[in-house]
């Protein structure tokens, strides 16, 4: 507890050997007197207590709080009574008078700064003084041994503001100009002067420098998706206080400034600033070997890819349909591009059409209205009835090269383009792509024609033109296939089921769930394949759906017209890969509910592996159909207002009648 002597006059116990020579450095004469004085007044104000004590009841003594019992207990002979009625103004007075004396005694002290010494070298490197706490702090509740004890340890500071009187203090700072030292405060009795008056604590200062904060903030999965690419993880061979450079671009470093490079900052630095990645002045002075896999920054190069894809696979949605030249569209294309038991999107869409609608633009603004503003037509071509439209997620279209397209016909004249194929290709990062549409020959016999489409169609096709080939050194001019890293092939390729139509309606009205191997055992394309006579080096999923030809329109029954076709699967896609396991299939199915054509759509879901690639392949520099992104956007948000707008409706329109 704080005591001020120049309120009261408190009574100094007799001093040891020790307190002998702190008096002496003071001046014995006048605290011999100052002592005296203060012990015959405090010693009759103490009689009077006692007199007034014996006529308390035992009522009263019963009455009071446990807090002040456990310290009548403890107080010794050293402690001086607290006078009554003790007035706050005049404290506050005395409290203002005290600091203008200590600010006094530190401006004498910095004026004899050369004077002055430090015996037990605590003073700051700087030769200013450290702060003095000059308030005293209560030890009533604290044993004797156990004060002496942590005083003893305290700095000298430290131990002359918890334990050194206030009023010696003043005195001693206007009779030497240097402060009490640590041998003089632990040798003056800790209890001597103690009051039970409110304690004031001084400033807490921390005993050693605070550890450093942790910047590491984001979650794990936000910090892989963000992370620093591996040429800048050197970063944490820095020196721990190390700082980055100030920069004043508009970048994610203008926030690092006063950040220390250390793993953790280097694991948070993009996921709590952004994605760009901090630029070090050395790699940009160092030369740049051009389409160099190793270039520290190439845009199609390996710390990009790894950016975008850390797994390096990319999610392709093929799907393929006749829509038997039907001018009436469906009113949603959700079920085929966004089937329901899809949990996420995939991030490329490539939809090939055989007999397609008559306006090509209003087909391709629908697909646009179903993907959304997160997709954009990277292409779309067309050859007479045949479409192909490439939507790529809008993020990722600075990593695809220029796309080239080529078509062949394989009907004899030349000028009737039903049947034949389109083709379109291109460079994702390093990986070149084939995405083949084709239509064959129709007819239940006729699987030599459709043999012979298909080899016409690897021969005709001219892809690549400017792009180079990933791989010349296994490429064969004769076939367009072998050019490529990954091929997909869809379309309506006619083979049909060499079974006849009661046959196959016996084999239909049986439970075959997802087994069809009953009716696959009858497959054209499936024999033809095993022998090699075509798509030779291809694959194609395990089919578990229905037959995809020939239905009536807006139903689920098959043909029952005069001339009853055997149902058959027409529509399909298979893939061929350069490196034996690029392509993974995780789902290959039809969509039922698209009921517009005799034909039903064929999908297929496919994980395909990507590599690095060079920068010295001509890029398609961002470029997408923005005229078509605008209108597909504005009839999303004009479907949505007219939802929303036919429920109000009917809700309006709703009457209550009460019979």
């Amino acid at each position: 507890m704080p005591i001020r002597m120049a309120e009261q006059k408190p009574c100094v116990a007799p001093l040891s050997e020790e307190g002998s020579s702190l008096l002496g450095a003071l001046g014995k004469n006048d605290i011999r007197d100052l002592a005296e004085s203060s012990y015959r007044d405090i010693k009759e104000w103490i009689d009077l207590q006692e007199k007034r004590g014996k006529a308390m009841s035992e009522k009263d003594k019963l009455s009071q709080s446990p807090y002040t019992t456990e310290i009548s207990k403890k107080v010794t002979d050293f402690i001086v009574p607290r006078p009554p009625n003790r007035p706050k103004p005049r404290l506050q007075k005395l409290e203002r008078a005290f600091s203008l004396d200590e600010k006094q005694w530190r401006r004498r002290f910095k004026a004899s700064q050369e004077s002055l010494t430090d015996p037990n070298d605590t003073g700051s490197s700087s030769g200013s003084l450290p702060d003095t706490t000059t308030v005293l702090y209560s030890t009533s509740h604290l044993p004797d041994d156990h004060s002496h004890d942590s005083l003893a340890s305290e700095p000298s500071t430290s131990s002359l503001g918890s334990s050194y009187p206030a009023a010696v203090e003043s005195t001693s700072s206007r009779l030497s100009p240097n402060p009490p030292t640590s041998d003089v405060a632990s040798d003056f009795p800790r209890n001597a002067m103690t009051s039970l008056a409110k304690p004031q604590l001084g400033e807490v200062k921390p005993v050693k420098p605070l550890p450093q904060m942790e910047l590491n903030i984001a979650s794990r999965a936000l910090r892989t998706a963000n992370r620093i690419d591996p040429d800048y993880m050197d970063y944490k061979h820095c020196s721990q206080h190390k700082v980055l450079r100030q920069s004043s671009s508009l970048s994610d470093t203008r926030l690092h400034n006063s950040m220390v490079c250390n793993q953790c900052s280097n694991e948070s630095m993009k996921s709590t600033c952004s994605l760009l990645t901090p630029l070090r002045s050395k790699d940009v002075r160092n030369s740049y070997l051009e389409g160099s896999l190793l270039a520290s920054g190439a845009l199609l190069g390996a710390d990009e890819l790894d950016r975008y894809f850390p797994d390096r696979r990319l999610g392709v949605f093929i799907v393929t349909w006749n829509m038997q030249g039907r001018k009436e569209l469906p009113e949603s294309l959700d079920d085929l591009m966004l089937p329901s038991d899809d949990d996420f999107v995939q991030d490329m869409y490539i939809i090939g059409v055989q007999e397609g609608c008559p306006d090509r633009r209003e087909w391709e603004i629908r697909l646009q209205e179903t993907l959304g503003p997160h997709y954009v037509l990277l292409h779309s071509s067309g050859h007479g009835v045949l479409y192909i439209s490439i939507f790529i997620r809008r993020d990722l279209i600075w990593f695809c090269s220029e796309v080239e397209f080529a078509t062949v016909t394989t009907r004899m004249v030349s000028q009737i383009k039903t049947k034949g194929a389109l083709a379109a290709s291109f460079t994702f990062f390093g990986t070149s792509f084939l995405f083949i549409n084709s239509h064959f020959t129709s007819g239940d016999g006729k699987v030599s024609e459709r043999i012979l489409d298909y080899k016409k169609i690897i021969e005709g096709l001219q892809l690549p033109r400017n792009i180079p080939d990933t791989n010349p050194y296994r490429s064969n001019p004769m076939d367009v296939t072998s050019r490529f890293d990954e091929v997909f092939w869809f379309g309506d390729f006619n083979f049909r089921l060499n079974k006849d139509r009661p046959g196959v309606n016996t084999i239909l009205q049986t439970k075959l769930e997802r087994d069809m191997s009953r009716l696959l055992q009858y497959d054209q394309l499936l024999k033809s394949m095993q022998s090699g006579s075509i798509f030779k080096g291809f694959e194609e999923a395990e089919i578990q759906f229905l037959p995809t030809y020939k239905f009536d329109i807006g139903c689920d029954a098959y043909d029952t017209t005069s001339k009853q076709r055997t149902p058959s699967y027409t529509d399909r896609v298979v893939y061929k890969s350069r490196h034996k396991g690029d392509i993974r299939v995780m789902k290959y199915a039809s969509c039922s509910l698209m009921k517009t054509s005799d034909h039903r759509p064929v999908f297929g879901l496919f994980d395909v592996r990507i590599r690095p690639g060079r920068d010295n392949i001509p890029l398609a520099a961002g470029q997408f159909d923005r005229e078509l992104y605008l209108l597909g956007i504005k009839r999303r948000s004009s479907r949505e207002l007219q939802k929303r707008q036919a429920v109000k409706n009917q809700k309006n329109s709703t009457v209550c009648t009460v019979s």
